[in-house]
């Protein structure tokens, strides 16, 4: 299950956001935790937090896919890297770990009016989430949230409308619109077998139905049949590659054979390819 380098960002109107969030260090878009009430300097706001886990302990939820946030950086950037570049040794192992990270925070620039985003599942993480969220924290010159109680993540996946890995459209090979393409879907290896990447995928899925895409694609290595298994069983299907055509594909080696899959999304936006 993978395809490309991990490109997480987010546009509206500018070329360059920040890859995780928009309410979160106001960068691109991002789902919100409710304002914070735990203090770290204070004895009631750790008080609280363990009377709540007390009080609410089968509301702890097993597994959460959200938007990625700051802190999940590190983790995000393991993952995909024990994932897809599980031979590399030390120190470029740790290179190419702290290449991702700093690829997460600095963002990425995008098409005008293209998003692009990093999905995360989080294993571990509590109740205390709903009722402590977050402390402010600033990095560089962005200020967002930071979650005290954040779990670990266990999975990863991207998700974007800019269209670099579809077919153009027409003579001119402009870029299609209303395709949302999912990239660089990874779980950690204790953590296979647990359903995270079928969640993964449901939630690209109903993100790119919020942004009025009629539908979604991937490539997939034609190999790969654990993976093949998991999108046919979500209702993709092989789209036929035309003879001689060249289509965009991941930037991988030559030698490897990708499947080019769609599925068609039911969506209230309509748009046109």
């Amino acid at each position: 299950m993978q395809t490309v380098p991990m490109g997480i960002s987010s546009t509206t109107p500018s070329l360059t956001h920040h890859p995780l969030s928009n309410r979160f260090f106001s960068l691109p878009p991002t789902l919100s935790s409710p304002t914070g009430l735990y203090n770290p300097s204070s004895k009631s706001g750790m008080q609280r937090a363990s009377q709540a886990a007390e009080l609410f302990p089968t509301l702890s939820p097993e597994v959460v896919v959200r938007e990625a946030r700051l802190e999940d950086s590190w983790e995000v950037a393991e993952t995909h890297c024990s994932t897809f570049f599980p031979n590399y040794s030390f120190p470029l192992d740790l290179m190419l770990r702290i290449n991702r990270v700093v690829s997460l925070i600095s963002g990425f620039s995008v098409p005008k009016g293209c998003i692009k985003t990093c999905l995360v599942a989080v294993v571990g993480s509590s109740i205390l989430d709903f009722f402590f969220g977050n402390e402010n924290l600033k990095a560089g010159s962005s200020e967002g949230e930071f979650c005290f109680n954040k779990g670990s993540v266990a999975g990863i996946l991207t998700v974007d409308t800019v269209a670099e890995f579809l077919p153009r459209k027409g003579p001119l090979g402009k870029r299609r619109t209303g395709i949302a393409y999912i990239s660089n879907l990874a779980v950690g290896r204790r953590h296979r077998r647990k359903g995270i990447a079928r969640r993964l995928m449901v939630k690209a899925e109903s993100l790119a139905k919020s942004w009025g895409c009629h539908a979604i694609a991937l490539h997939c290595e034609a190999n790969n049949q654990a993976a093949m298994q998991l999108y046919l069983g979500q209702g993709f299907r092989c789209i036929k590659v035309p003879e001689n055509a060249k289509w965009p594909r991941p930037r991988t080696s030559p030698d490897i054979q990708f499947n080019f899959l769609m599925k068609l999304l039911t969506t209230n936006h309509p748009t046109t390819i």
